[in-house]
């Protein structure tokens, strides 16, 4: 007994360590946002910022193949030498990254005009090498949590972070380079100053590299390579090819007002990774708990209520959250709502999906992600030539609500979880008519305060059928037989 609650604290210790490390890294770099709005001479400079980071989430999912998982399975598998498997994964990963960056950088001038960016590839070859050192990096930071030094993991994580943001301020504000390629040159000299701090901890010392071991690794890691890139692109292909889908001369202004206006929305998605780092350990320590389903249960409907608050607040204090950016971007906020929606769809469908990774039955995943992947791409190439950037964000909302719902039908055959729909389908007709309500008020109040008014009361509504009724998380469940003891 002494040494699982040893084991459960250490696993509330490490929670803790990665999920503030993750949310306050995410948090200082949202900071940027309204750097780059409000310094940047440009709204197509954003634009690009948004184009070229997106293709960096797309590139690191890609030439990481999987190997992040592939290593924690071998290195904690019976009979194989952990490192070993961390020598291979390292010298691996370092040769293929290498690889790449090599090619791109000497191939940097037809990769730029291929991608629209002729007059500078500069920014191709800055990309490329900084993808090149993140990927190189994922197997070291794995090497970090499999050692379970999260707090060694924690502090170069926020490294990158804070050196990132001080790099950007040197350039941007003290020394007035109002040019976005300063903005790429910071981050490739913060990615370089973070990996070569981290490689000589993380140096692998003991083991052989093995080839028969990296066919074994790649046999077990390229198949998560199709759900990776499959689920990554779900969330940045609208960006990617939004350049070579708009009809009009002005696509990269166009797609920073989008850029821009989908960060705003972004207080969900920091929400909903603060959740998924404290509930997936959860769910899996949970799993062998005979009522553990009702403790999903029980955290999916708390996630959705919380997420409705977070919904309306943002919704009801737009008008303060949009100085995040500048105002050259508020022609776009229109679609902050629809990015919240998006979000929380995201975050019902990562519920969801705990329900094939408990049953092992992982495929479920690819398939979800690829009809998800068919329907973006769809709605894109049909809409964005008509209706710009709002058939982006439009078919990211489309695309998550119908896996959502794909997935809980499919897996409510599999693993019965016992969600309380009525109350979840109550609170979201609530919020719905809290939402219609504000808006029918907006468009006959002219005055921002007065709205805003309205809308706290509106959320003081919502608050307070919340905690009568549903608020009760101190409440431990007596049916999973503990008898009341804590």
């Amino acid at each position: 007994m002494a040494n699982m609650n040893n084991a459960l604290r250490g696993l509330a210790k490490d929670t803790v360590i990665y999920g503030l490390s993750s949310i306050v890294g995410k948090f200082l770099n949202y900071l940027l946002v309204p750097l780059y709005t409000y310094v940047l001479a440009q709204t197509s400079d954003y634009g690009i910022v948004t184009n070229l980071y997106a293709w960096t989430a797309l590139l690191l999912v890609i030439l990481t193949y999987g190997l992040e998982t592939g290593f924690f399975r071998f290195a904690n598998k019976e009979g194989y030498d952990p490192q070993s498997v961390y020598k291979t994964s390292f010298f691996t990963i370092l040769a293929t990254s290498s690889l790449f960056a090599f090619v791109c950088v000497a191939f940097r001038r037809p990769l730029a005009s291929a991608l629209g960016y002729a007059d500078h590839p500069s920014f191709i070859a800055m990309m490329a090498v900084t993808v090149a050192l993140d990927a190189f990096a994922s197997i070291p930071f794995s090497y970090l949590r499999y050692r379970n030094r999260s707090l060694l993991f924690a502090v170069m994580k926020l490294l990158f972070v804070v050196l990132n943001i001080a790099f950007n301020l040197l350039f941007l504000v003290v020394l007035g380079y109002r040019d976005v390629t300063y903005v790429f040159l910071s981050n490739i000299l913060a990615t370089a100053l973070q990996t070569l701090i981290l490689v000589p901890l993380t140096l692998p010392r003991g083991g052989r590299y093995s080839f028969p071991l990296l066919g074994e690794l790649l046999h077990y890691s390229l198949p998560l390579l199709v759900l990776g890139v499959a689920g990554i692109m779900n969330q940045t292909l609208d960006r990617i090819i939004f350049p070579y889908l708009y009809s009009g001369a002005d696509a990269h202004e166009q797609l920073g007002i989008y850029g821009a206006c989908f960060k705003v929305a972004m207080v969900m998605m920091m929400f909903t990774q603060a959740f998924r780092y404290a509930y997936e350990p959860f769910v899996f320590a949970k799993h062998k708990d005979r009522n553990s389903v009702e403790a999903y249960a029980d955290a999916m409907k708390y996630y959705i209520l919380f997420s409705y608050l977070i919904l309306l607040a943002v919704i009801f204090y737009l008008d303060i959250f949009k100085y995040i950016i500048g105002s050259a971007y508020w022609s776009g906020l229109a679609i902050v709502p629809v990015v919240l929606w998006t979000y929380v769809f995201q975050g019902v469908y990562f519920n969801l999906s705990f329900w094939y990774k408990l049953t092992d039955e992982t495929r479920w995943g690819a398939w979800f992600s690829l009809i998800g992947l068919v329907i973006t791409v769809l709605l894109q190439v049909i809409g964005v030539p008509r209706f710009g950037y709002w058939a982006s964000c439009g078919s990211s909302l489309v695309c998550y609500f119908v896996i959502m719902l794909l997935s809980y039908f499919v897996g409510r055959s599999r693993l019965t979880i016992p969600y309380d729909l009525r109350r979840i389908g109550a609170y979201t007709f609530l919020t719905l008519v809290l939402l219609a309500v504000y808006y029918l008020f907006r468009h006959w109040a002219d005055a921002m305060w007065l709205s805003m008014a309205f809308g706290t009361i509106l959320l003081l509504i919502y608050i307070v059928i919340l905690v009568k009724f549903d608020f009760n998380v101190l409440r431990y469940r007596r049916s999973n037989g503990s008898g009341g003891q804590h």
